[in-house]
């Protein structure tokens, strides 16, 4: 009897894991969608290849620093722009700002920019956060959370996050932890080369 249950289970998960494969290959073929995030599996770090990435929903919001104005993906056409979710109250984010600073000064020429979008916070903190750290890179403020709709079923938890688009804003990595500038500025040049090389 047990060797019977323990047949009917691996049974049934080799059939989960070949439907799950199943419907990744077709999610991955259909290109016209846009992305939706597909939990990793404990994976901190996902990459996509140019292949199967899909384009972002337009996402856009408040400025932080301009008020009154709009900010969004669709302000960097034809550029590498790489997303960051960040909050005033979040301690690793103090500390990867100047990382992320480093990645825009040295690859903005390259037609990269990075776009913080802070999230669960206060505009006067934020603009501290923003000032007191010499950040040159514009922010959405996003305190209700309504421009992260656009990163449907994206973990609204994952502060630090960053994701980085390609020159079409398809979704091409996803760092779901703090990242260093030895870390994610080879990351992003890799993909702004492939992105311009393709042309």
């Amino acid at each position: 009897m047990r060797k019977l249950l323990l047949r009917l289970v691996l049974a049934v998960t080799v059939l989960a894991l070949v439907g799950g494969c199943a419907t990744a290959g077709k999610d991955a073929v259909d290109q016209g969608s846009e992305f939706t995030f597909v939990s990793p599996g404990g994976q901190t770090r996902i990459f996509y290849p140019p292949a199967e990435r899909k384009p972002l929903a337009s996402l856009g919001g408040d400025s932080l620093l301009e008020e009154g104005e709009q900010i969004g993906i669709k302000d960097f056409p034809n550029q590498v722009v790489v997303l960051n979710l960040w909050g005033s109250w979040c301690g690793p984010c103090r500390s990867e700002a100047d990382d992320l600073q480093a990645v825009q000064d040295k690859l903005g020429p390259q037609g990269v920019q990075v776009l913080g979008i802070d999230v669960r916070d206060s505009r006067s903190a934020a603009r501290d956060f923003h000032r007191d750290r010499g950040l040159t890179y514009p922010s959405i403020f996003d305190a209700s959370g309504r421009s992260l709709l656009a990163l449907r079923n994206y973990p609204r938890s994952a502060v630090p996050s960053t994701i980085v688009l390609d020159r079409q804003h398809r979704v091409a990595a996803i760092f779901l932890t703090e990242m260093l500038e030895s870390e994610l500025l080879p990351e992003v040049q890799k993909i702004a080369s492939e992105q311009a090389a393709r042309g």
